[in-house]
Order: C-alpha cells, then sequence, then structure tokens
C-alpha cells in the first residue's frame, strides 16, 4: 500500500484547523499549535510556542523527521482577548515573527533536502483596508489600519510574498478570505451582529444571562445601511485548501488569490436583517467610537475599538482569479453565497426565534 503523503499543520486545534483536518483523510497529519487537541486526535500532535525563537528549530526538526510535502501555516491571534493573548508584542511575534519563522524552516528544510513542495497561508481581505471605493483586486494596494489583527495580517502578508521567492521548489498560496462565516464560527464582525455581551466583566455575565443583546450603533449620517459586505463561509475555506493540497497543475511559484462566497455581497441592512439585530442610531461617528470605547472598557463588549473602521466600513473583494483558479470545480469547493454563509452563523438564534414564535401561537 503507497504511504500517505504528509502535510504539517499550524493552528491545528483551532476552528479552521480541525475542519482541515476532518477533510484529510488521505494525508498524514502532523499538528502544530500552543494548545493541544480538545479531543483525541488522529494525527501526531506537537506543542509548539511560535511566539519563540527556539519554534524555528523545532519546526524544522519535525520537516527533517517527518518529510512533509505541504505546509499549511493556520497559526494566528485573531482576538487577543478570546485566545487570552492581552500582550500586544506576544501577539505580533506568534502573528509576525511566528509567520517569519514557519517560512524560514520550510527554506532551511528545502536547502538541506528539499520536498516542501507547497505552503499555504491566510491572510485576510483586512489587509486592503476597510474602506474600497471598488472590489480589491489581488493587485490593489493593501492598506490595512487601526486594528492588530489587520496590520499584524498586512505585515504577514508582505513577508511571505517576499519571502516566496526564496522558497525553492516550493509553491506558495496566499489567500485573502473575506470574514469567515458560519455556526461555529466568532469574530468581531459576526459577534456585533450577534450583540451578545462578550466582555469580562461582571456585568456582561449578568447580561448575558438575562439574553441581553447589544444593538448595532451607528451614525445618523450617512449611508452605513447600504454599505457591503462579504462572507465566506469556513467550510469553504478548509475545502479550498483542500483542493490546493490535491492539486497538481503547474502553478506558478506564487499564487495570490481573494476568497469570498458566491454571488453578491450584502448590504448592511441586509446584514441586519439576517441577524435580527436592533439597530440604534446615535448622532456622530465620534460618539459611536465613544460608545465602543466605553463598552470595551466597561467590560461589556468584547469589541475593541480599534475593529470600528472595519465595522462601519464598506469592503468587497473581486473573486474572479479565484473562479478561474478554480474551474470546474469552483462550486463544489465554495458552496455557499455570502448570504447562505451569513445565515448559517445564526442557525442558533432562528431556532430560538421559532421556537419563542411557536410559544406565543
Amino acid at each position: 500500500m503507497p504511504t500517505k503523503p504528509t502535510v504539517l499543520v499550524t493552528g491545528v486545534s483551532g476552528n479552521l484547523g480541525s475542519r482541515l483536518v476532518r477533510e484529510l483523510p488521505d494525508f498524514q497529519v502532523i499538528g502544530v499549535d500552543l494548545t493541544p487537541p480538545g479531543t483525541s486526535s488522529p494525527y501526531y500532535f506537537e506543542q509548539i510556542d511560535l511566539a519563540e525563537e527556539r519554534s524555528c528549530d523545532q519546526l524544522l526538526e519535525l520537516m527533517l523527521a517527518y518529510r512533509p510535502e505541504a505546509v499549511v501555516h493556520l497559526a494566528f491571534v485573531l482576538d487577543p482577548l478570546r485566545c487570552g493573548v492581552l500582550d500586544p508584542k506576544q501577539m505580533w511575534n506568534i502573528n509576525v515573527a511566528g509567520t517569519s519563522r514557519v517560512v524560514e524552516a520550510i527554506a532551511e528544510h528545502n536547502r538541506m533536502i528539499g520536498g516542501v513542495e507547497k505552503f499555504i497561508f491566510p491572510s485576510s481581505a483586512m489587509v486592503y483596508g476597510p474602506e474600497l471605493g471598488k472590489p480589491a483586486t489581488e493587485e490593489s494596494p493593501l492598506g490595512a489600519t487601526s486594528l492588530p489583527y489587520a496590520l499584524h495580517q498586512q505585515e504577514a502578508d508582505r513577508t511571505v510574498q517576499q519571502r516566496s521567492r526564496g522558497l525553492k521548489k516550493c509553491k506558495t498560496y496566499l489567500l485573502r478570505p473575506q470574514v469567515y462565516a458560519g455556526a461555529s464560527v466568532e469574530n468581531y464582525q459576526l459577534g456585533v451582529l450577534r450583540g451578545v455581551p462578550g466582555g469580562k466583566g461582571k456585568l456582561a455575565e449578568r447580561l448575558r444571562r438575562k439574553g441581553f443583546r447589544l444593538p448595532v450603533l451607528l451614525p445618523s449620517r450617512g449611508n452605513y445601511l447600504e454599505h457591503r459586505f462579504q462572507f465566506v463561509h469556513i467550510d469553504d475555506v478548509s475545502r479550498l485548501m483542500t483542493h490546493i493540497l490535491h492539486r497538481t497543475q503547474a502553478d506558478g511559484r506564487l499564487t495570490v488569490l481573494n476568497v469570498a462566497g458566491q454571488g453578491e455581497s450584502l448590504q448592511l441592512r441586509r446584514c441586519i436583517e439576517i441577524a435580527g439585530i436592533e439597530v440604534r442610531h446615535v448622532p456622530a461617528r465620534s460618539i459611536c467610537r465613544q460608545a465602543v470605547r466605553f463598552l470595551w472598557d466597561l467590560g461589556v463588549s468584547d469589541i475593541p475599538p480599534e475593529a470600528l473602521p472595519y465595522l462601519l466600513g464598506s469592503s468587497a473583494l473581486d473573486t474572479a482569479k479565484l473562479r478561474v483558479f478554480l474551474g470546474e470545480h469552483y462550486r463544489s469547493v465554495i458552496q455557499h453565497t455570502c448570504e447562505e454563509a451569513l445565515a448559517d452563523s445564526f442557525v442558533k438564534e432562528a431556532a430560538e426565534a421559532a421556537a419563542a414564535s411557536a410559544v406565543l401561537s
């Protein structure tokens, strides 16, 4: 029986990592993470902290021992409050320096014996910035602002682009996905639409027990309800990575791909309808910023003020290159529209609303 090919996955214990592993029964998976997987896993796991300098040597040792044909780098801190990484320097060390260490380990391994043929790194659509006048293409300038996660992704994105030229006999796939969505997904955009008081304070805990939902705050002046957003289902991102790992086409040394769900982008108005959340208008954007800061400082909300430009902005990606890249496989890989992906993030809320309606009737 032929030996299964090996893939090394960093951030394997996260939501996307665990989903990707389930898509890879025909691969031997070597998992790396700071946090061990929550359940017994059908792969070899190594606990490595990418914030540490020695992690580069640890990764190289793993590669020399298991000879992976591909590396998927998913270890990235988006929400420091939820991940418990509250030191900004440590977050940068994981996100930016950690990405450099993964790339350096691949480069050193391929210089020594070769064998890593593919490197997949998901960046983010946030690297283009929060206010896009037209859909961004892969050639659009990067303009991340304010939010540490977006700024770190931009720095790591540029690092991967630059270092990809030095990865001998290795194809690099740099993905820029839109906001992840799905029932199991938690991020700032979905957090605002869910309205759950996610802060660590006692007041937030009491509000959660009562089922209280924070309203969406919007400035009264401006066409914010017409601003457009895209989403991509986390399972579609997992399928895209799986497709790349199986792909046999002769791609170039660096492939950059915007990733979003099928179909049209959504107006914020429609996002709010899907979420079933209340909207409160405030006199000005500065008041909105102050309110977000107040809820954050009070420990009620887990949405940092630095995220506000992305929450109030308008952004869409041009995914024509992705459709050409996937060809006949496009609809089997990207199975959800933007609206379907967002709606799946609210299946629990929809079920609770239906149950409440049935009781009232």
